[in-house]
């Protein structure tokens, strides 16, 4: 059915491992993982028939092992080390200090003008950056957006009411003749 591949190489400390998290997982992953080990180790099966037996591709199972290795290196299970900024430009402390200046000129009242923002930020890293990267930095450290109001707080309604009674109509119906 499949090719000949090679041999699994797998040694004894690491079946001993397997096995162990095969009785301790708690989750499918890692049950997937440790089989992924055991289940050449000790039945000689070939990297398609772990694949089939373990409902993934072909290629997917050295990823497992690998992953497992990874785990369960030493003999001590590291948790998976999913999430986080893994491209970021700057942590999160850097952020903070290069925002500073802008947070005190907020507090004084003064607006923040993103395009001047992201100039110093481009000139700050030494390339350009889109103006995404500058809105999605000030929502990571809790700035939202001021929208102005729907009203002038100038506005008087009761002026406004005698300037629509008021006012002419400029709307007028205009004929279209018919052809």
């Amino acid at each position: 059915m499949f090719g000949m591949s090679r041999p699994c190489r797998i040694d004894a400390v690491t079946i001993k491992r397997a096995r162990a998290a095969v009785a301790r997982a708690q989750d499918a992953d890692e049950l997937r993982c440790a089989q992924a080990i055991l289940l050449p180790a000790t039945t000689g099966a070939t990297m398609e028939e772990t694949a089939v037996l373990l409902g993934v591709s072909r290629a997917s199972v050295p990823r497992l092992q690998g992953r497992f290795r990874q785990r369960h290196a030493a003999g001590k299970a590291v948790p998976r080390n999913w999430g986080g900024r893994r491209r970021a430009l700057l942590t999160w402390k850097e952020e903070q200090d290069f925002l500073a200046p802008w947070v005190e000129q907020a507090k004084a009242g003064s607006m923040l003008v993103v395009s001047s923002l992201r100039a110093a930020f481009a000139q700050h890293l030494g390339r350009p950056v889109t103006a995404t990267v500058v809105y999605r930095m000030l929502a990571r450290h809790g700035w939202r957006k001021v929208a102005p109001d729907t009203r002038h707080p100038a506005a008087d309604p009761k002026v406004q009411q005698d300037w629509k009674k008021n006012s002419r109509n400029c709307w007028q119906i205009c004929s279209v003749p018919n052809p």
